[in-house]
């Protein structure tokens, strides 16, 4: 068994002995004091740049004339700009890369004169150099990573302008296996502190003891003197309940801090255990979050604060009986991400984020792997609030490289730029900062350290792979020696988690040792070891870290303890990994890029949710009697199929379904899937007439009801599927296909399907009527082509144009589709399977806005919001 707990070092609780600290754990807490945030600023610092695509050799020049600058807000992302070609790599899109320049204005106040003044970057790709006034000021390579550059030395005050210059290079834009974007396409801020703070990530909490009656929250403090003498600091923690108002525990402890220069800032690390009575634990269902503040003062006087938010929970997980959170079974039905949103590349707004979370969620999924690299702060942040699990991902690839496909995948001849690169200098630096930066966040369960770099001879090889050995290849012992410096970096920095890999060739890994580096051994793919590892290795924690949607590839899970879950490849649709020009990424997900569900997500819900669903989508008669959905691609419903659950206050479980348990608790029996390519599912009810019809049918129901127009099919049990499905063979007749799904006898849910006839009307469904003028606000804006009836026409792909007006910005428009050449930024855009989606994003602006959107030879529609 895994055993995860938090404690801290000998030589840290020994400074906490030294400095005296001084814990608090009375029933009536004292609040934090209110006093003048004067210390610590920080601001964000997205508005107002300039950007052009070329890479003028003035461009760190202060006086240079940046006025003919193409002017824009960060987050940005150029590639997805486009043009995309065919001349571009089919790994990353068939999108451009280039070399780009980003100028920002700015000016300081006096006050900020003798302080610490940093810019943070969440994410630059790539290659980002950074100027001030002229001077280098630093920069990252890994394009994923985020970091900072102190500005303090070249900065100039008394109203004197001041000049940041990024340079970002992405002209090997052949160097990677996914959609990257290119640009600063993730926040910045501005940071002014005294020069007496904490540390940058230099707060953890980690929680050692959790009972019902109370939990300790041990919070180490890592504070920097900059300042050049020695002082004495006071160090206060004051922990916020969730609701946000309610001290719970407080504590305090004084150090002393050498003045001495060298090379390294003088710190000291004050650590303080602080007792919570009564917690609430940070769960799926109910994520309850709280919030340290931590105050540094010097003879009373604030000079620094900042606030953390942590969870209190537990997590361990065991050889035979999976993954545990605050000690219940836990099976994690999780699904792998890309970066990327579609039309908006990798620049990607936070609501866009928690909607896609959402829609996730209703599936029932309950955890989330960054494929494969650091994610945006904000999915965490999101994460924290929705009760997601993640596993926190840094790199795809060790060194030497893998194979970067150019003309499509395994076509032609790949590149080789890539992370390799930048392996031996930078690879322990950027695990190290990625779990620095998240090692608070609650949802973040597991580290992993990379992903399929055990593929088999992509680079590395060995032995037990027989033919098709290649001796010549760098050998597997590699994997090893380059992956266990890692794991000692993540251990050093964080003991608490479980470190793993996404390896994709357990023999090898084996083989070289390198599955042994792990507390949890990710498998992608290889289901079929599960049982026979575990006899093998008793003591290994096996993980699903990358699988496919079959059926087949669930069961094993679901049936035995001793697998903590699985992520299916992919929970949306992304950029990136093409087979071909004119393809611009890969189908693969639940989701399409605009969020709507595919067959196959409702699939994936009735084996994962709780809620009652039934749902209904057809096929034409096949010879293949397997009905596996995993090469579903056709998107979810508009207005031609409905689906309703029971009303909220039923309290039915959705027990005995083809995904669920019989009243007893017990698991459905069901046939085990082939694995077999099914029938390719379509959500219409628009078939030949005289046709003949498959209709499958996806429930967590005990039992589902068909009818056509009104007229009895028939009623089927749950434990009739055939891989998780039923189905009925009924001749094709046009009208109203309608599925109850029962529990106990009674309906809980019900989906239609009806048939559309010609397009004729524009239907706008917004998300919000109402956006806050923050410059940060997103509207969704769903369109869909109906028939006279508002029925969805499965087939319309009929050009739209939009007519924007008011204070707001067109982000981007999609439609799911990969193929064919676009511009996702234009006011045009065709439909796809009869609908698309269009993102809208608020300015600083409060005022009306209208949305018209046209088509020839269709009523055209309108909506009015209203910005605040």
């Amino acid at each position: 068994m895994l055993q995860l707990v938090s404690f801290a070092s000998p030589l840290l609780m020994v400074v906490l002995l030294l400095v005296g600290a001084t814990v608090a754990f009375a029933q009536a807490l004292p609040s934090a004091p209110a006093m003048p945030d004067v210390s610590r600023r920080s601001a964000t610092f997205n508005s107002d740049w300039r950007f052009i695509k070329a890479d003028p050799g003035t461009a760190t020049m202060p006086e240079l004339d940046d006025s003919t600058w193409r002017s824009l807000d960060l987050p940005h992302d150029w590639s997805i700009e486009g043009p995309f070609a065919p001349e571009y790599a089919s790994g990353t899109g068939f999108a451009p890369g280039g070399i780009a320049w980003y100028r920002k204005h700015f000016k300081l106040d006096a006050s900020a004169q003798g302080k610490l003044v940093a810019i943070e970057f969440d994410g630059v790709y790539a290659n980002a150099q950074v100027y001030l006034n002229g001077f280098l000021v630093g920069g990252r390579p890994f394009g994923f990573s985020s970091f900072e550059c102190d500005l303090t030395p070249y900065l100039r005050f008394g109203g004197a302008d001041n000049v940041i210059a990024v340079r970002v290079d992405h002209s090997r834009y052949a160097d990677s296996r996914f959609y990257t974007g290119s640009g600063i396409y993730r926040n910045v801020r501005l940071r002014v502190t005294d020069k007496l703070h904490v540390a940058t990530h230099g707060i953890f909490i980690t929680t050692p003891q959790v009972t019902d009656e109370s939990a300790t929250a041990r919070v180490e403090c890592k504070v920097e003197n900059a300042s050049g003498r020695a002082r004495k600091v006071s160090v206060q923690c004051y922990i916020i309940a969730p609701d946000g108002t309610t001290t719970v525990g407080t504590a305090t402890a004084t150090a002393e801090i050498s003045g001495d220069s060298g090379p390294a800032v003088p710190h000291v690390m004050v650590v303080q255990d602080i007792r919570v009575d009564r917690p609430q634990r940070w769960l799926m269902e109910s994520p309850a979050l709280y919030t340290l503040r931590t105050r540094i003062l010097e003879e009373q006087t604030l000079v620094d604060e900042t606030s953390t938010t942590f969870g209190i929970r537990t997590i361990r997980f065991d050889a035979d009986k999976g993954f545990f959170l605050n000690d219940k079974s836990v099976k994690l039905k999780g699904v792998c991400i890309h970066h990327d949103a579609g039309c908006l590349g990798a620049a990607v707004p936070e609501k866009v984020l928690e909607r896609r979370l959402r829609l996730l969620q209703e599936l029932g999924v309950n955890a989330i792997r960054t494929s494969h690299n650091p994610p945006a702060p904000e999915l965490l942040d999101l994460c924290d609030r929705l009760g997601l699990v993640v596993m926190d991902e840094a790199f795809d690839e060790f060194t030497p490289a893998k194979n970067k496909w150019i003309s499509g995948t395994n076509v032609g001849v790949p590149g080789r730029w890539g992370y390799a690169e930048l392996f031996d200098q930078w690879a322990a630096i950027d695990m190290g900062d990625l779990v620095l930066r998240d090692r608070n966040h609650p949802s973040v369960i597991m580290w992993s350290i990379g992903n399929e770099v055990d593929f088999a001879n992509d680079p590395f090889s060995e032995a037990v792979l027989g033919e098709n050995y290649k001796p010549h290849f760098p050998p597997a012992s590699e994997l090893t020696r380059l992956g266990k410096p890692l794991v000692d970096v993540v251990k050093k920095l964080d003991p608490t988690r479980p470190v793993t890999a996404a390896m994709a060739n357990m023999p090898i890994s084996d083989a070289a040792g390198f599955a042994d580096l792990f507390d949890v051994a990710g498998y992608n793919y290889q289901e079929p070891r599960y049982a026979a590892d575990h006899a093998k290795y008793p003591k290994r924690i096996i993980l699903g870290s990358e699988n496919n949607h079959r059926f087949n590839n669930w069961t094993p899970v679901r049936d035995n303890e001793f697998i903590a879950g699985q992520f299916l490849w992919t929970g949306i649709d992304y950029l990136g990994e093409s087979r071909g020009w004119p393809s611009r990424g890969s189908t693969s997900g639940l989701l399409d890029t605009c969020g709507f569900k595919k067959p196959n997500a409702w699939f994936r819900q009735s084996l994962w949710a709780d809620k009652p669903m039934v749902y209904l989508c057809t096929s034409a008669p096949s010879t293949n009697t397997s009905t596996n959905t995993s090469t579903d691609t056709t998107t979810a419903p508009a207005t031609n199929s409905s689906a309703t659950s029971a009303p909220a206050s039923s309290t039915a479980p959705a027990a005995g379904g083809l995904g669920g348990v019989n009243g007893q608790g017990a698991s459905v029996p069901a046939p085990a899937g082939s694995g077999r390519q099914g029938p390719r599912t379509q959500e219409t009810w628009n078939r030949a007439e005289g046709s003949t019809a498959v209709v499958h049918c996806y429930t967590n129901c005990q039992q589902v009801q068909l009818t056509l127009n009104d007229k009895p099919i028939g009623t089927k049990r749950a434990d009739e599927a055939i891989d998780g499905v039923l189905t009925w063979t009924i001749p094709y007749q046009a009208g109203t296909l309608k599925a109850v799904g029962l529990i106990d006898g009674k309906p809980q849910s019900e989906f239609v399907l009806k048939t559309a006839g010609a397009a004729q009307r524009i239907q706008l469904s917004p998300d919000v009527k109402e956006l806050r003028a923050d410059g940060q606000d997103i509207c969704h804006l769903a369109f869909v082509i109906t028939d006279a009836a508002g029925v969805r026409v499965p087939d319309a792909k009929n050009l739209l144009s939009f007519k924007i007006t008011g204070p707001v910005k067109l982000l981007g428009i999609d439609n799911g589709e990969m193929t064919g050449v676009l511009n996702y930024s234009d006011n045009e855009h065709a439909a796809s399977n009869g609908r698309g989606l269009a993102i809208l994003q608020s300015t600083g602006k409060a005022g009306a806005i209208t949305i018209e959107v046209t088509s020839p030879g269709l009523e055209s529609a309108k909506v009015d919001l209203v910005s605040r």
